[in-house]
């Protein structure tokens, strides 16, 4: 029996600030004294998006320094270390949104062991895992560490598959990789087709890799290993990476197939102009970060996609440009980002992981996975003109089946009639937003309309294969139907994604400070097309932004810059009085324009996340990219049908 003794500090994350203090003052307090525990604990709650700067031990000294108690961030620098806690407990889905290991890895270096939460994300818990940060639903655990009891660490793991067990004995993933992943084999050659299989099952079935602790299985809940086709970093990531390969396994470095590699620099090529990086005098810090990036692609000969020559803006966002340059039907695509899954509109699987899984995979070119079970998504119906894919994911995100939770770890298979109407650019909003959802990634079985994408973006003349699709009788944990053609524009209320509403069930309409067009989400070809739909009705009518609003617009990826300057677009989106931003993820990630400097400030954006202190502290309104550049109109939300009403009512601002 090998036992964990556990000090008996454990830190509750409370809804009441008060005791988020007393317990950072020194009290113990029992469970029942905690008073309602925080759901929905971010990535970046746990460690904001400037804690990018660090990526080793110092990480300790920030854990939890971005979480909200009462509208209050209670917990500071080296609160945690200084506390001597050794479990945290918080409520329902803990560790939401980025793949950033800086959250679980700064709670780990402070000292933390445990954490015991409701239920977890899934890229979180398994970040968690491969640092061997143990986790639990049981909160039985709680008292019984405060009276001092040790605790077996096979009753940590009894609940967990075998492969994440034998990870958490070891110690975590390197350590583990290090003892079990020597033998590698193939699995039987007809695992890919016993019986009727979704998309996702043959695609993982044809990628599978047995190793000591992981069988040839496709049944859900399962550990396997998989050998992807793409791997890529971004620059926040990878110096993390490299800190802990050569940590364990010294320079130079054996990369498994490194032409499979992309790195890209893509979340701080606009940090000169962001606001929260500025105060905090972290510009540096960051752009260290990039160096370091930058030196690991240089000392191992690494693809990478950086800064444009001039050193503003960059290539492009990562996902995007993986859709646009190298993710093919069937292959599976792993990055260091939660939106990786961007890449499944393709017919692919396409998930992020952490620095720790990345490391992993870079020597030894195999994925770790938990076999997920399939939704299946049925868009039933045709969408309203002035509706989008931006449309549709906020109202399944406010759906109370994903609300409570159906979604997580799970691949969201986005299939009917909407489907079929809908481009690649529109599918990739839903795939890309499977990451809000909670699920493991979502996936579109590839079409005519793939094999459409393929030859005009990339010129390649790609055959569909027969067993590209789901099969007949294929099982689904749950099937979720939406008619579409009751659906209109949306928004989601600050704080969450899932705080989706029609916008025309708004009363007061928020006055706005600051519209955003871009990230992966909102910066791709047909988001330009919208943009430029709204902007160029408003201009033609002598209307432009409104004088209390400033409009930015930041592309994708250079192809998306080229492809708006070759439709003519700029002229329009200059005259209607927007700034125009080269590609980056910007103020999606407090990184550059568009985000707010001051706590009454609101924003009307098309990234994917309002998560608090996201893009400033304050408060951000996701919408579609139409309705954003209808209420930059407007000068407060609305949607465009309603801005083109006014407009003919005599009742919209001019000039």
């Amino acid at each position: 029996m090998t036992t964990i003794q556990l000090n008996s500090r454990i830190l509750f994350l409370s809804d009441d600030p008060n005791a988020v203090e007393r317990q950072l003052q020194g009290e113990n307090l029992a469970l029942v004294e905690a008073g309602a525990l925080r759901d929905n604990i971010s990535t970046d709650e746990i460690t904001p998006a400037t804690v990018g700067t660090v990526w080793d031990e110092r990480l300790g000294r920030y854990p939890y320094t971005g979480f909200v108690s009462g509208g209050l961030y209670p917990i500071g620098t080296d609160a945690v270390k200084n506390g001597g806690f050794a479990v945290t407990v918080a409520g329902k889905r803990y560790g939401k949104g980025s793949s950033r290991e800086h959250s679980p890895r700064a709670e780990h270096t402070a000292g933390i062991r445990l954490i015991i939460a409701e239920s977890f994300e899934r890229i979180y818990r398994q970040n968690a895992d491969n640092l061997g940060l143990f986790t639990s639903t049981d909160f039985s655990l709680v008292e019984r560490i405060q009276q001092g009891e040790p605790i077996d660490i096979e009753e940590l793991v009894a609940s967990r598959d075998a492969q994440a067990a034998a990870i958490l004995r070891h110690g975590g993933l390197l350590r583990y990789g290090r003892a079990r992943m020597k033998m590698i084999s193939l699995p039987p050659a007809d695992t890919a087709t016993a019986g009727p299989r979704t998309l996702v099952e043959k695609i993982i079935a044809k990628h599978l890799a047995v190793t000591g602790d992981s069988r040839a299985s496709l049944k859900a809940g399962s550990g396997a290993f998989v050998r992807p086709d793409w791997r890529f970093l971004i620059e926040y990531y990878t110096p993390m990476c490299a800190h802990m390969l050569h940590a364990e396994f010294g320079r130079p470095l054996q990369l498994h197939d490194a032409p499979s590699v992309r790195l890209f620099e893509d979340h701080t090529s606009y940090v000169h102009r962001s606001i929260a990086h500025a105060r905090a005098g972290l510009v540096p810090a960051i752009q260290n970060v990039a160096r370091e990036h930058r030196k690991f692609g240089e000392e191992y000969g690494l693809i990478s996609h950086g800064l444009l020559a001039d050193g503003v803006g960059s290539e492009g966002i990562s996902h995007p440009m993986m859709s646009e340059r190298y993710a093919l039907p069937g292959q599976i695509v792993v990055g260091t980002d939660s939106h990786t899954t961007h890449s499944g509109a393709l017919g692919c699987i396409a998930f992020g992981v952490g620095s720790t899984e990345m490391a992993n995979a870079l020597v030894t070119g195999l994925v770790r996975i938990t076999v997920p079970a399939s939704l299946r998504i049925e868009l039933a119906g045709r969408l309203a003109a002035g509706v989008s894919a931006k449309d549709v994911v906020l109202h399944l995100l406010a759906d109370p089946r994903i609300q409570a939770g159906s979604g997580v770890g799970k691949v969201f298979e986005f299939t009917g009639p909407v489907i079929a109407q809908l481009s690649t650019d529109e599918r990739a909003t839903l795939t890309n937003m499977t990451a809000e959802l909670g699920g493991f990634t979502g996936i579109v079985a590839p079409d005519q309309e793939t094999v459409r994408f393929l030859r005009e973006r990339r010129g390649i003349d790609f055959q569909l294969e027969d067993w590209m699709h789901s099969d007949p009788g294929a099982s689904y944990a749950e099937i979720i139907q939406i008619d579409c053609s009751t659906l209109a524009p949306m928004v989601a209320r600050p704080g969450d994604p899932g705080n989706g509403v029609p916008v025309s069930e708004l009363g007061d309409r928020p006055k706005v400070d600051i519209a955003y067009g871009g990230s992966c989400t909102g910066g791709k070809r047909e988001d330009f097309d919208a943009y430029h739909q709204v902007l160029s009705w408003a201009v033609e009518r002598g209307l432009r932004v409104h004088a209390d609003v400033k409009l930015y617009l930041q592309f994708g990826t250079i192809d998306v810059r080229d492809y708006c300057v070759k439709k003519g677009y700029l002229h329009v989106f200059e005259r209607a009085g927007a700034e125009m931003l080269q590609p980056s993820c910007g103020a999606c990630v407090n990184g550059g324009p568009g985000t707010s400097g001051r706590a009454d400030e609101i924003t009307i954006s098309a990234i994917n996340r309002n998560f608090p202190g996201r893009c400033g502290p304050g408060k951000v309104w996701l919408a579609s990219p139409a309705t954003v550049a209808a209420s930059a109109i407007a000068g407060e939300i609305a949607a465009f049908s309603e801005v083109q009403a006014r407009a003919d009512e005599g009742s919209l601002h001019a000039g």
